[in-house]
């Protein structure tokens, strides 16, 4: 008897995706001598896109199985692009910043339509954390003698405060890498990863940025060490994070201590504290004079007056977009929780699976929190981490069906 396996039709359009994260996480073109004269994003975009519309008729899923998510994520751009036309700032400028924004849709639909098994969820993930802890290495040895790593590399990581954002967002699935791991050397390697990760992230001196650790910290520690029952990882992170913060925490006590206005410490600290009071209170004004279309995608820097985002992600999407993107984007992330929620509560599921459903939430809610002390309403990993839930759950109620159609055969 002959067996032959059917081939996969989105085997290379998921190649192509695997790429675009490669590029979007660990951003080659920053590090790597002439790769910017390459648009990577915009090849493996298209490339994944091909790829996908050549495989229609033959996916596993289709456009009609999209989630609700998908449909809120759409019209919160489509209302950021009305008022972008309508924009009373700069309306170019916010046409562009939209359309750029924009691309997060693309980006999202082709996740839940490729990523059809755990394993492909795994490996997308995986490129994620892999190119954070690169990113963290690259910069601490660009930028050793760079304070608080400002500017060392491009686009996402060129601010302190988002590349302590984005690495807060990776640390629980590094972890589940690290905890998932066969092999020992894997393990030693995830584990060497995470130190960097916490070297760089108090090398940035990001106030916000540890205030989001702690919690987003705890809340992966509940589910790994607690509820996973591994309570040295609790011991482990206590060590380490005395160790870390006495060698490389300085800078960022200093930062703290500047909120009292104290003039031995960094005085740029205390600045940035009473800029960042000012902005907010620009940022109410926005809200109130432009509630219903806002004053147009990445206009607050000019309406501020003093060339800053807002450091608040809902002040800034609510006066960027007005208070009907607000909702959708509160109800779109809502939607991930939920999707977590569903998962906890299903039966049966594998181990791994689980600790991956424990790492999202964790940085999940390490993107809530970090949201209110910085402006990353059109970071893209937060998106992801959604997509991730969305596709999590689709593979996991498919799975489900399957089981159920064996029963009656």
């Amino acid at each position: 008897r002959t067996s032959f396996r059917v081939a996969d039709p989105t085997k290379m359009a998921f190649f192509w995706l695997s790429g675009f994260f490669v590029v979007y996480c660990a951003r080659p073109e920053d590090w790597i001598p002439g790769l910017k004269l390459f648009p990577l994003a915009k090849i493996t975009a298209i490339m994944a896109m091909w790829g996908l519309f050549t495989a229609i008729g033959r996916t596993k899923r289709t456009f009609k199985d999209l989630p609700k998510e998908s449909r809120l994520l759409l019209a919160m751009i489509g209302l950021l692009y009305f008022g972008a036309f309508l924009s009373p700032v700069w309306r170019g400028g916010a046409v562009n910043h939209t359309t750029d924004f924009s691309k997060i849709y693309v980006a999202w639909v082709l996740v839940f339509l490729l990523i059809t098994t755990f394993d492909r969820l795994r490996k997308i993930i995986f490129i994620q954390a892999f190119s954070v802890v690169v990113i963290c290495a690259v910069a601490l040895v660009k930028g050793r003698s760079t304070p608080r790593l400002d500017g060392v590399l491009g686009g996402i990581y060129s601010n302190p405060n988002d590349l302590a954002f984005a690495i807060v967002l990776s640390l629980p699935f590094v972890l589940a890498f690290m905890v998932t791991a066969r092999n020992a050397l894997i393990k030693v390697f995830w584990l060497g990863g995470m130190l960097v990760m916490a070297v760089a992230i108090f090398m940035t001196a990001s106030r916000a940025g540890f205030i989001d650790l702690v919690i987003s910290g705890s809340v992966t520690l509940y589910f790994f060490a607690i509820k996973g029952k591994r309570p040295y990882l609790i011991v482990a992170t206590v060590l380490v994070g005395v160790v870390v913060m006495g060698a490389f925490g300085g800078k960022l006590y200093n930062r703290f201590a500047a909120l009292s206005g104290d003039s031995t410490t960094d005085q740029s600290a205390y600045g940035s504290y009473e800029d960042r009071m000012y902005l907010m209170v620009r940022a109410r004004d926005a809200i109130e004079h432009y509630p219903i279309l806002g004053i147009g995608v990445h206009n607050f820097p000019t309406y501020s007056l003093i060339w800053h985002d807002v450091h608040m992600t809902y002040l800034q999407i609510c006066a960027e977009g007005g208070i009907a993107v607000l909702i959708l984007y509160l109800m779109f992330f809502w939607r991930g929780f939920k999707n977590l929620k569903t998962l906890r509560q299903t039966k049966n599921l594998d181990p791994d699976i689980v600790l991956f459903v424990g790492a999202l939430q964790s940085s999940l809610v390490g993107f809530v929190v970090g949201a209110c002390f910085a402006p990353e309403a059109y970071q893209f990993f937060p998106y992801f981490a959604v997509a991730f839930t969305a596709t999590l759950l689709q593979r996991s109620e498919e799975h489900t069906s399957e089981l159920q159609s064996r029963q009656y055969l």
